[in-house]
């Protein structure tokens, strides 16, 4: 290539990384945008030209000329959460195959918060927006409504049908890792639950437990359900609180891996002996649920399939194809040793 031709001008356009790369406007432009329809010897010919040009898109003018700015929004609870990270990375990697970009916001689990963020993506011209679980702050789905942006909820199933999803049923996991405990003989439980304010996740798997927990005529005893939120100092809390409670637990469900490895440290500095005196449970199946002593037993969840489907789910709607509106993903209860039956008493 020969880049002196070109090397005076000050801002590079589209038509000399064509004269570059030699090829047309057109075939630069579509590999830009649709990479993947594009030889893979002419994309890379392409991408030398960009590089050695410094050439940038004039973003406004593309989207002004296209109504499109192939970008899309995801506002997620937390950034502090690789279970989180492991759906956007999907999500991200899934969207820049198809030309797309990635714009993220994170609100902490503030309904105030999660709306500004989500006009603020919204004011920027994404396509189509990502939201995490159905319990959202009312005017997020009136600026949807009055936009009319391609949405879809992920990481949990809307009841009432009115809302595209792609997620996990989480009241029918906990039920299933409870009935696992129940099986194994345990009658005396406690939960460290996930706050369940705004957060329909946490609710639907406290409730879960205590459904499957009613099948059997077992309530949770008083001080035996507390709700904290998703980090290790925050589990040991929450172990330390149950213990407390009226009924000594010998199994002890938590909200997530984070919370059960938080209590699985506090029983280690208490001298409880897991599972011998007591079981552990989780939810999200982290990679470091395999990795600590013991091994933590917990639902796995497809998070990463999720963040594909997720962006699939999007790019067929922009697409003008057609679309499943729920799409449930299976959970799998993943047995370690941090469970066993109860001790005799």
């Amino acid at each position: 290539m020969d880049v002196k031709r070109v090397s005076g001008r000050k801002t590079a356009k589209l038509a000399d990384v064509a004269r570059l790369a030699r090829v047309s406007a057109a075939t630069v432009s579509r590999a830009l945008t649709l990479p993947h329809k594009v030889k893979p010897a002419t994309a890379a010919r392409i991408r030398q030209a960009v590089q050695a040009l410094g050439y940038v898109a004039h973003g406004a003018a593309r989207a002004l000329a296209s109504r499109r700015t192939r970008t899309i929004g995801a506002v997620i609870p937390t950034l502090d959460n690789a279970i989180f990270a492991t759906t956007t990375h999907a999500l991200q990697k899934t969207l820049d195959e198809a030309g797309y970009t990635l714009l993220l916001g994170s609100h902490e689990f503030d309904a105030e918060v999660e709306a500004r963020v989500t006009r603020a993506l919204i004011e920027r011209g994404v396509d189509g927006l990502v939201l995490l679980g159905t319990t959202h702050h009312p005017s997020v789905f009136r600026m949807i409504d009055t936009h009319q942006i391609p949405y879809v909820l992920t990481w949990a199933l809307d009841a009432s049908g009115r809302h595209p999803c792609v997620g996990f049923d989480n009241r029918a996991a906990a039920i299933r890792v409870t009935r696992y405990l129940l099986d194994l003989g345990h009658r005396e439980f406690a939960v460290i639950a996930g706050v369940t304010a705004g957060n329909e996740r946490a609710r639907e798997r406290l409730e879960g437990v205590r459904e499957a927990l009613a099948a059997h005529g077992i309530a949770l005893a008083p001080g035996s359900a507390v709700e904290k939120p998703f980090t290790l100092a925050a589990g040991r809390e929450g172990l330390r609180e149950v213990l407390r409670g009226e009924q000594r637990p010998t199994a002890v469900i938590c909200g997530n891996d984070v919370l059960a490895i938080g209590a699985l440290a506090e029983c280690h500095a208490l001298g409880l002996a897991v599972p011998r005196e007591i079981s552990l449970t989780g939810f999200d199946d982290m990679e470091i649920a395999a990795a600590v002593v013991p091994g933590l037993t917990t639902v796995h969840f497809p998070t990463a399939e999720l963040g594909a489907y997720a962006a699939q789910h999007l790019l067929a709607r922009l697409a003008g194809e057609p679309v499943e509106t729920r799409t449930e993903l299976p959970v799998a209860l993943v047995v370690r040793a941090s469970t066993a039956p109860p001790p005799h008493r």
